[in-house]
């Protein structure tokens, strides 16, 4: 009787296994789009709200890297260019004089002509007085010309400057540190009153809302699956259970590779696999590195 129920035990042990072992068609471990960002400005960094494990938005301001150098540097750049303005003429006021002189021959001008009129001046007196209003006029446009050709000039020589400027704006944008991707802070790089130079990493981040499940298929497998199949993919709950989940096949690698040593396949004997790449949605009990079975 003993040994009958050592044998059913053993037979039910077995089976089991068995059971466990066809219950997949392929396994993998779970990742994310991970991804560093790093300083793009040099110098210390003055604050840094962010905590491994926090979740971020886009757009989130979370620290800033001192700017001290930058802004005076600015400022040098506007007194540079405030000093080359300076030099600009003041075209209204060295133009006065034409104005005036202008004005008193328009006024002898239209005197004569009344004269000219009551037979007490002569048409030459006139004719000179016309070519005195015409004269000035023609000095008030030369000398129009000539300050406006020196003003432009004054003013191109502030575009490098300007230029400067708008690079140090730049520069001064980037030592806030601005997240651009919603994710969940995975590794904290710095800290607080650390130096940061330009592609100094500073965090990285992965939004884990959906995860990727990298499975590896045999070539008799490969035949089987296509782009935006929906396959089950199994976690196992700790409980000696699985929890299920629906995954979508987003990429099938068209190359063959060696079974990488910690992945096991349904043909364990297979040498050459076909790595998979299956999006699943997280509900928060996913986790990077966390393994995973699929069943097509």
């Amino acid at each position: 009787m003993k040994r009958i129920f050592i044998t059913i035990i053993s037979v039910a042990f077995l089976a089991s296994c068995n059971e466990k072992k066809d219950v997949y068609d392929a396994s993998g471990t779970f990742e994310a789009v991970e991804t560093i960002i790093s300083a793009e400005a040099s110098g210390v960094i003055k604050e840094l709200n962010i905590e491994e494990g926090q979740l971020l938005k886009p757009g989130d301001t979370i620290g800033y890297i001192d700017a001290t150098q930058l802004n005076l540097k600015k400022k040098q750049l506007q007194a540079q260019s405030k000093a080359v303005l300076s030099k600009k003429p003041d075209i209204t006021s060295q133009l006065a004089s034409l104005q005036e002189r202008l004005k008193q021959a328009e006024h002898e001008q239209q005197r004569i002509s009344n004269m000219v009129k009551a037979d007490v001046a002569t048409q030459k007196q006139l004719d000179d007085a016309n070519t005195e209003v015409a004269v000035i006029h023609k000095e008030i446009d030369a000398k129009q010309t000539s300050l406006g050709i020196t003003s432009s000039s004054i003013t191109e020589e502030t575009a490098p400057l300007n230029v400067q400027v708008e690079q140090v704006d730049d520069q001064l944008s980037k030592t806030k540190i601005i997240n651009e991707v919603k994710g969940t802070v995975l590794t904290k790089y710095v800290e607080v009153n650390e130096m940061a130079t330009i592609g100094k990493p500073l965090y990285k981040i992965a939004d884990l809302s959906t995860i990727i499940l990298r499975a590896y298929v045999t070539g008799d497998q490969f035949a089987k699956i296509k782009l935006n199949q929906i396959i089950k993919v199994m976690v196992d709950d700790g409980k000696g259970k699985y929890s299920e989940y629906n995954g979508t096949i987003t990429g099938i690698s068209s190359r063959a590779e060696f079974t990488p040593k910690t992945i096991q396949t349904k043909d364990e004997r297979a040498n050459l696999v076909y790595a998979v790449k299956i999006t699943v949605k997280n509900d928060g009990y996913l986790k990077i590195g966390m393994y995973g079975e699929v069943k097509f």
